[in-house]
């Protein structure tokens, strides 16, 4: 009997516990500018879009169109995924001039670039440059946080519209929901 009951009371802390960890890795954290904050420059070193090679700022050359900016630490399945799915979402929406731009976060931003390539490659992203930031900080003024995985803000002239920021990567469920809210950025 005492067998069962440390087990049942085992199982209960274990299901709390695991439910308590999903609900951890699930939450968002604080990461990246205000609601309504206007977009600073910042530059990048563009891998695989129009500027290929070049060291440019995306938010100078979108200016105030409806933007999407991802900034993540690493390209593993879920944030390919997602980029996969802003891809799409841009070609869908040329005629309102959506607009998006990834910056992978990197101390080492020259051993990721062919990364990038391959991502792009096999994922057919065709609308969305993947860029390099100089560092693993991001930009300063976009209060990119060291807990946030990826990040991700949307804006247009009045400025952001959409922050949602992951300490880990982000479910099929949060993806869908990042999608859906780039709608909130157009015009």
């Amino acid at each position: 009997m005492k067998k069962l009951v440390f087990g049942l009371a085992l199982a209960l802390c274990l299901g709390l516990s695991a439910h308590n960890l999903m609900a951890a890795e699930a939450a968002e954290v604080k990461s990246g500018l205000d609601m309504g904050a206007q977009p600073a420059a910042f530059y990048v070193e563009d891998v695989t879009g129009p500027a290929k090679g070049e060291t440019l700022c995306y938010r100078c050359r979108y200016g105030g169109r409806p933007t999407i900016a991802i900034f993540a630490r690493e390209m593993d399945d879920s944030v390919q995924n997602l980029v996969k799915q802003i891809d799409e979402a841009v070609a869908k929406n040329s005629d309102q001039k959506l607009s998006a731009f990834v910056v992978l976060l990197s101390d080492a931003p020259a051993d990721c670039k062919s990364e990038l390539e391959k991502v792009a490659a096999a994922n057919k992203i065709e609308e969305t440059p993947l860029t390099v930031f100089k560092d693993s900080k991001g930009p300063s003024p976009y209060n990119v946080s060291k807990d946030a995985k990826v990040s991700v803000m949307m804006w247009n002239a009045e400025g952001v519209k959409v922050n949602h920021a992951y300490a880990t990567n982000p479910s099929k469920e949060q993806i869908s929901t990042i999608v859906s809210d780039s709608k909130k950025i157009l015009e």
